[in-house]
């Protein structure tokens, strides 16, 4: 008897995440171009003004206008879907803050609450913190990793929980399957922004969260070439509660950058394995440097939440922060003694950046809550790039072996 022969997968969703990344969402058109095409065009014509009537009724498919949708955008999109494991759906935006703004403003209204942590990126507080309130949405911010907290503050008006893991640029974890049963129970909406652990090491969804919004600008893109976002979810929210939100307010991706994010994808595997190789070395180094009052790693054992981390994450990211010995001038001393990495306050880039977080990304928020949050005067951190592990240790052991020379 003849063994019967097992066929290859016939859909894109059940390939492996490489394939995925390479090949996923990809569409010719009728010159079969190996590279996906750029729709570099704003509008699109019709066959016939009843075509036109029904693609604007909802009664055809076909796209409309670039604002809405564009087909180098949609196959970024259904990319995104194929490695966000759960999404059901996705919409990309012009920038990350744009996918943050439109995963919360899309779904709230007056009177609703929100809760997040006090740990987060400078222009997401101040979407929580400043332009919320405006529109008469309640909000309360506590410290995100300790759950008691999460359950006093959810209560029947929590309309969505938003925090994101690991957090800006303290690296603390947050327990996304805890907080998003606690947010369940009331029915508020899980928001988490998952940049730091990238779509390769971290699943949200599967943990329990409903939406997953991305800086595109970051591991995504990876080589520091253009902005962009995304926000993934369930169809019913993406396309009822987002869709009409990002179409009527505008914060629409260019193709061109579309098309950068779909090259950067092919990579995205590759290169976050490798930044998690080296970073995992860099920290390794620091923690054993005499010039280093404080290593923040969530691959490292040190860390404080490093057992949640090993739950949630399959690696401990590309991202290291570490406070040196002294206060900011001895900060700034060693930025300025580095000559291979560059300083930056962007991450996620094959070239290594570093930044010193309170007077940069975190700048804005106040002494109390930086203190508060372990944001001091000599943290800084450190996006860990494709270079040389040695030639990256080399340069961190001679900026910090000069510190008191």
């Amino acid at each position: 008897m003849t063994e019967k022969k097992e066929t290859a997968p016939t859909r894109a969703s059940e390939y492996r995440t490489a394939t995925k990344l390479v090949r996923g969402g990809t569409k010719r058109s009728q010159f079969n171009e190996t590279s996906e095409a750029i729709f570099m065009n704003s509008g699109f014509v019709y066959d016939s003004a009843e075509q036109a009537a029904g693609r604007f009724k909802g009664e055809n498919d076909g796209y409309i206008y670039s604002r809405y949708a564009n087909p180098t955008l949609s196959m970024f999109e259904e990319r995104m879907i194929l490695l966000e494991e759960g999404a059901e759906a996705a919409r990309a935006t012009a920038s990350g803050m744009a996918a943050v703004n439109g995963a919360l403003m899309s779904q709230l209204k007056a009177g609703d609450h929100v809760v997040a942590p006090k740990a987060l990126f400078g222009s997401c507080l101040y979407i929580i913190e400043t332009i919320l309130p405006r529109f008469g949405i309640d909000v309360t911010l506590i410290d995100g990793t300790d759950i008691d907290q999460w359950k006093k503050a959810i209560n029947e008006k929590t309309a969505c929980v938003f925090f994101e893991t690991p957090s800006n640029p303290a690296l603390e974890i947050m327990d996304i399957a805890a907080i998003s049963e606690l947010a369940h129970k009331v029915g508020a909406k899980v928001v988490v922004d998952n940049v730091f652990a990238t779509p390769v090491l971290q699943h949200p969804i599967t943990l329990g969260a409903d939406i997953v919004v991305y800086s595109a600008t970051k591991h995504i893109d990876g080589q520091g070439r253009c902005l962009g976002g995304i926000v993934l979810g369930s169809e019913e929210f993406i396309e009822d509660t987002l869709a009409p939100y990002l179409k009527h307010t505008g914060p629409a991706l260019s193709p061109f950058n579309a098309w950068n994010l779909l090259k950067g994808l092919e990579t995205l595997e590759l290169r976050v394995e490798k930044q998690c190789d080296n970073a995992e070395k860099i920290a390794n180094f620091l923690s054993g440097h005499p010039a280093i009052k404080r290593v923040l790693y969530p691959g490292s054992d040190m860390h404080p939440h490093h057992a949640l981390a090993k739950q949630q994450m399959s690696r401990g990211g590309s991202l290291v922060a570490f406070e040196v010995a002294g206060n900011q001038d001895d900060a700034f001393s060693v930025l300025n003694r580095l000559s291979l990495i560059d300083i930056s306050n962007n991450l996620g880039d094959a070239k290594s950046l570093i930044t010193h977080p309170t007077t940069t990304t975190h700048s804005s928020v106040d002494e109390a809550t930086k203190q508060e949050l372990g944001i001091t005067e000599s943290m800084l951190r450190l996006s860990v790039g494709l270079e040389d592990v040695d030639d990256l240790i080399e340069d961190l052991g001679y900026a910090l072996s000069r510190q008191n020379a």
